[in-house]
C-alpha cells in the first residue's frame, strides 16, 4: 500500500444485493466503524483511510473547529484520482469545544471524522446496496471491492481483505494503531437476557436532578432566559458486554421513525443513539430540518396515544418550548442569508415510545455558505441548549456534574459534492469497556416541574434501555436509578 504521504487515493464502486447491516458491521469486527440510517435507508463503513480532526481548541473556538474541519476535508476530496469521484468523511462534534477529560469521551475529541476504507449504502427504493472500497492504490480498492463483494454474497467464509484470517485483526490502519475490541461473549439469540448487576448502575441523583431545575428556573423567573435544557446520565454495566453492533441494530429496528447512529473510533469505544430530529441537511442548495422540542408518553393502545398527542398539541408550555426553537432556527437561517419557509404550526411526531412537536423547515441556501457553515451557526440549537444560548451554556455547564462530550453534539456525514446529513447525538449511550453511560435531557422553561421533567428523562433513556435488552441484556426500568 502506498504511504500516507501518497498524494492519490482511488475509489472502487459498485452495486451488490441487498444484505442485513448486521452481517456488514460484524464483518467489521476489530476495525473503526459506523452505522447510519433512517427507515430502511442506511450506510455502513469501516476502516480508516485518513482522518479530519481537531484535537484542542483555539481561544475563537465555536466557529474555528469547524472551519478547520472544513479546511482538512477539502484536501482530502482534492486527493481523489478520477472524475466525478465523490467521497464523504463521517463523525462529528462535541456538544461544546472544551475537553475536560473525562475518561468515557477519550476517543472522542472534540471534532472528529474517518474517511472509510469500505462503505455499503443500502437504496430501498432500488433494493440494491452499493459498495465503495477506497484506497492509495488502483489494484488495491479493486481487489478489496472484490473480495468485500464476495464476503457479503455469501460466496466465501473468509474475512474481507486487509483483515488477518487467524487473528481477526486489520493488518495495516492508517493514521491510528486500533487495539481489537472488548465486545465481549456474543450471546445466541436476541430472546435470551443477561441479567445486568443492580450495583453497577448509577447516574444523576434524583435530589440533584431537582436542585438543577429549580436552578434554572429561578434564572427564566428573573427573565434572563427563556428554556435551559438540562441533562442527566445512567451508568449501566451488564454482566456480560453487550457489542456495539448488536445495540446499535436492536436500537434501529425498535426506532424506524428516529435517525439511528453509530460512530465507533476506536474498536470497543462507540456512541449510539436514535435521534428523533435533524439539525442540519444539505442536498442541491437546499436546506432542510425538523425543530423538535415538547414531548408525551404513548398510550397502552391507539386511542390512548390520540388524546396524549392531542393533549401535547394544545399544551400552552410544550407549544411555547417548541416556538422558542423553531424562531431561533429561522432567525439563524436568515441571517446567513437563506430565504426560508416552515410549516405554519407544528404538528405532533408519533414515535416508538415517545411523541414530539415538530415543524419542518426548508432553505435556499446563497452560493458560498456550505453546511458546515450552517451547522456552526446553529449548533447548539434551544432544543438541546436552551435561549438565550450563552446564559443557557452558562446555567447547564454549572449545573450539570458530568461531561456531555458528545451527547447532543452534531453527528453524521458530509461528502466533497456539498451534500451531507447531521443530526444531534440525543437518546444516546457511550461505552467504555463493558459499561454503558446513556444521557438524556429536557427543556426546562417557565411551567416546568422537576418530577415531570424526570419522567420525560426516563421516556428518553427507553430506547437505548430497550435495545440493550433486545440485543441480550434485562435492563429493566430507569425508574428511581442513581
Amino acid at each position: 500500500m502506498a504511504p500516507l504521504t501518497s498524494p492519490g487515493l482511488y475509489q472502487s464502486r459498485r452495486e451488490v444485493a441487498p444484505v442485513s447491516p448486521d452481517l456488514f458491521l460484524h464483518l467489521a469486527s476489530g476495525r473503526p466503524r459506523g452505522f447510519w440510517a433512517s427507515g430502511d435507508r442506511w450506510i455502513a463503513h469501516c476502516g480508516v483511510l485518513d482522518v479530519v480532526a481537531v484535537e484542542s481548541d483555539a481561544p475563537d473556538s465555536r466557529r474555528w473547529r469547524y472551519d478547520s474541519v472544513q479546511g482538512q476535508a477539502g484536501h482530502v476530496f482534492s486527493r481523489f484520482v478520477g472524475d466525478g469521484v465523490r467521497t464523504r468523511l463521517f463523525g462529528g462534534f462535541s456538544f461544546s469545544p472544551r475537553r475536560d477529560g473525562d475518561s468515557v469521551w477519550s476517543c472522542f475529541p472534540p471534532s472528529l471524522f474517518h474517511l472509510p476504507e469500505v462503505e455499503l449504502e443500502h437504496h430501498p427504493d432500488r433494493e440494491v446496496c452499493t459498495l465503495v472500497v477506497q484506497a492509495r492504490d488502483r489494484d488495491v480498492a479493486e481487489g478489496a471491492a472484490e473480495g468485500w463483494a464476495a464476503a457479503l454474497s455469501g460466496r466465501t467464509a473468509s474475512p474481507p481483505p486487509g483483515v488477518d484470517p487467524l487473528t481477526g485483526r486489520i493488518r495495516s490502519l492508517p493514521g491510528r494503531d486500533a487495539p481489537l475490541p472488548d465486545e465481549g461473549v456474543r450471546v445466541p439469540g436476541r430472546d435470551q437476557r443477561v441479567p445486568l448487576a443492580g450495583s453497577r448502575r448509577s447516574g444523576t441523583e434524583r435530589a440533584g436532578w431537582g436542585r438543577m431545575v429549580w436552578n434554572a428556573l429561578s434564572t427564566i423567573g428573573s427573565g434572563e432566559a427563556e428554556k435551559v435544557v438540562l441533562a442527566r446520565t445512567l451508568d449501566v454495566a451488564p454482566e456480560v458486554p453487550v457489542p456495539s453492533a448488536d445495540l446499535v441494530v436492536a436500537l434501529w429496528e425498535e426506532n424506524h421513525g428516529s435517525h439511528v447512529f453509530l460512530f465507533e473510533p476506536v474498536p470497543g469505544r462507540a456512541l449510539v443513539g436514535a435521534a428523533p430530529e435533524t439539525v442540519a441537511t444539505l442536498a442541491g442548495g437546499v436546506f432542510r430540518a425538523t425543530a423538535v422540542a415538547g414531548s408525551a408518553g404513548v398510550g397502552a393502545d391507539s386511542v390512548a396515544t390520540a388524546q396524549l398527542a392531542r393533549h401535547l398539541f394544545n399544551s400552552e408550555k410544550d407549544r411555547a418550548e417548541h416556538d422558542v426553537v423553531v424562531r431561533d432556527l429561522v432567525a439563524r437561517l436568515a441571517a446567513l442569508g437563506c430565504t426560508v419557509q416552515h410549516d405554519v404550526e407544528p404538528h405532533v411526531l408519533a414515535l416508538a415510545r415517545i411523541q414530539h412537536l415538530e415543524t419542518k423547515i426548508a432553505a435556499e441556501v446563497p452560493d458560498g455558505i456550505s453546511l458546515l457553515d450552517i451547522l456552526s451557526s446553529l449548533h447548539p440549537t434551544p432544543a438541546v441548549c436552551g435561549i438565550p444560548r450563552n446564559l443557557a451554556l452558562s446555567v447547564l455547564e454549572e449545573s450539570e456534574l458530568f461531561d456531555r462530550g458528545w451527547y447532543a453534539g452534531p453527528v453524521g456525514w458530509f461528502d466533497s459534492g456539498s451534500r451531507g446529513i447531521f443530526v444531534p447525538a440525543l437518546r444516546s449511550a457511550v461505552s467504555s469497556g463493558a459499561r454503558w453511560r446513556l444521557f438524556a435531557g429536557a427543556g426546562i422553561v417557565t411551567g416546568s416541574d422537576p418530577a415531570l421533567e424526570w419522567e420525560e428523562t426516563e421516556l428518553k433513556f427507553r430506547p437505548v434501555l430497550r435495545a440493550l435488552e433486545r440485543a441480550g441484556a434485562a435492563v429493566g426500568s430507569a425508574a428511581g436509578s442513581g
